[in-house]
């Protein structure tokens, strides 16, 4: 008599329930995404920021050891604080790069508000007015420039306003109505205190979002012509704007009134010659050159590092350029393209503004070197809009997926409308023969 037994199958693994990964293959795939390559538009863009505001630490240290010295300060007073400034911009920019794009989109009315309600109290006890313009705070010690904030607000507000309208902008209504009458507001509490150079870095940040929105031309030359007669109205009705405008018309102004300021700044430019005096060697930075280390110091730049200096400043903006301008090139989303466009405008306008300044191309408007210049609220403000920059980046297309799209290109070509019904039908193909 014989028995027979049965076996029970050994149990396989479903493929509904894989098999748990070990944790060595886990850890090397959380590495895999920590250390993944990132876009090049994020490297040239956090690496000119970095560079940059590095460069502007040493440099705020040089020009202002004279000035500090006078007050009765450590020599490294004002260096210690942009350092101090620098890191905090710096640490938010890289926690801003984080947050995704939605976040943005949404906050466009909340940090304008905030950006509005914070300029509104220059006007209150703790305003500070400095050389004529009331557009400080001074709290516990500490100076605050609002209208810094206000920047970064306006072309984020901006951003969403053109973004949720984008199926409309071809009516005029839509587009001035509420960008407009909001942004006069915004722009107004910052001409209350008599800051008109910070007040054109404002226009200059509409008409950019207006213009990477895609409005109609004849739409756009509209708010590009009030802006300009609104800007002679004001120089024509301001004795002292009129003063710096004449003087800068004029080679033989007077030296002690309105030419003061600009012509030391040629000169300091100019006793720097090619390789410059030597770092910390500037002569001008001695109460000769007022602001110094703030609107001015592109000048003690080419004094003491003289023209190679200038120049590795100069290509620095402009590789910060061709990153900010791939991403509006390259980005498939509407606001990103007009918040960066706003951003970049505003960061590279402002830039060439004050070196002109310094040049003598433009009058004196008071405005400051991005990155560079001495001043807290500046430099966290403009390292934040770097950080939104850097946000943005993360969501560009895969550059290949990008010379897919284009029309033109080898690869393109076989994706461009049509190209699918040109294509003849292969010889074992089930349905070839039908």
């Amino acid at each position: 008599m014989s028995t027979t037994t049965t076996r029970t199958p050994k149990a396989r693994a479903t493929p509904e329930k894989p098999e748990p990964r070990s944790g060595a293959l886990t850890a090397r795939v959380s590495l895999g995404r920590v250390f993944a390559p990132v876009p090049l538009e994020f490297l040239l863009i956090a690496s000119t920021a970095l560079l940059l505001t590095g460069f502007g630490v040493v440099m705020v240290t040089s020009a202002t050891t004279a000035s500090a010295l006078s007050r009765g300060q450590s020599p490294y007073n004002d260096g210690m604080q942009q350092a101090m400034f620098a890191l905090l911009g710096l640490a938010m920019m890289f926690v801003v790069s984080r947050l995704p794009v939605r976040f943005f989109r949404r906050i466009g009315w909340v940090a304008l508000g905030f950006a509005l309600v914070v300029q509104l109290l220059v006007f209150t006890p703790l305003g500070v007015e400095v050389y004529g313009n009331r557009n400080w705070l001074r709290i516990a010690g500490f100076s605050l420039q609002p209208s810094e904030l206000l920047k970064l607000a306006l072309a984020l507000w901006a951003g969403m306003i053109l973004y949720r309208k984008r199926n409309l902008l071809s009516k005029w209504q839509h587009v001035f109505i509420p960008l407009v009458p909001v942004s006069v507001l915004a722009i107004g509490t910052v001409l209350a205190g008599k800051d008109l150079g910070t007040s054109m870095v404002l226009v200059l940040i509409l008409l950019a979002c207006l213009f990477f929105s895609g409005v109609k031309l004849r739409i756009f030359v509209l708010p590009v012509l009030a802006g300009a007669l609104v800007v002679a109205a004001l120089a024509i009705t301001s004795p002292n704007r009129m003063g710096r405008i004449m003087s800068f018309l004029d080679p033989d102004c007077d030296y002690i009134k309105e030419c003061y300021q600009p012509l030391h700044g040629i000169w300091s430019l100019a006793g720097g010659g090619i390789f410059g005096r030597g770092l910390g060697n500037s002569i001008e930075k001695y109460n000769w050159l007022p602001a110094a280390g703030d609107d001015y110091i592109f000048a003690i730049v080419g004094e003491e590092l003289g023209l190679i200096g200038c120049i590795v400043v100069l290509l620095l903006f402009a590789t910060f350029a061709v990153g900010a301008f791939r991403i509006i090139r390259n980005s498939d989303d509407p606001f990103v393209k007009i918040a960066a466009g706003g951003i970049t405008v505003w960061i590279l306008g402002q830039a060439l503004i004050n070196i002109g300044v310094v040049l003598r191309v433009f009058p004196v408007l008071g405005v400051p070197l991005p990155f560079l210049s001495a001043g807290g609220s500046s430099l966290v403000a403009v390292l934040a809009a770097c950080g939104v920059l850097l946000a943005f980046c993360r969501t560009l297309p895969d550059p290949s997926q990008v010379a897919l799209r284009r029309p033109g290109t080898a690869r393109g070509a076989a994706n461009t409308p049509g190209s699918a019904k040109r294509r003849p039908a292969r010889p074992n193909h089930p349905r070839a023969g039908r």
